[in-house]
């Protein structure tokens, strides 16, 4: 009815979409990014609406991506340095031993794990009478 009253045609009258300038959220966001460099999206949209900030959570993860933000992955594990010693090759009975790990399970299903008993020999030498 109001574009027949202002006499334009409806097909060129469209809804734009207006966005909210997103500058000061924008730098909030970096600034506790760099401040908690563990915290991820979900956390900072909890700190943002702490401080008062309005936003939808996937917006707020179309931001995030948008500044190229991440959670700072940890390193990784320290491997040593160099090679390591060869395994010893046993030349006689009792010169190599290993030890097992066994796992028992009683009847009312408890999960018993204990060194075992069991020593396992390597290497078994036959002697030449035997």
């Amino acid at each position: 009815r109001a574009c027949k009253a202002i006499g334009c045609c409806r097909m060129t009258m469209r809804y734009q979409t207006t966005r909210a300038d997103e500058a000061g959220l924008r730098q909030r966001m970096r600034a506790i990014a760099q401040e908690r460099r563990r915290f991820g999206y979900r956390r900072l949209h909890v700190l943002l609406k702490r401080e008062g900030y309005v936003i939808n959570h996937k917006k707020l993860f179309r931001l995030y991506r948008e500044e190229r933000l991440a959670v700072r992955r940890r390193g990784g594990r320290k491997r040593a340095i160099g090679t390591r010693a060869p395994m010893t090759v046993a030349m006689a009975p009792n010169d190599r031993w290993s030890l097992d790990f066994v796992s028992d399970q009683l009847t009312d299903a408890c999960r018993d794990e204990r060194p075992a008993a069991f020593v396992v020999e390597l290497l078994i030498l036959r002697a030449a009478g035997c």
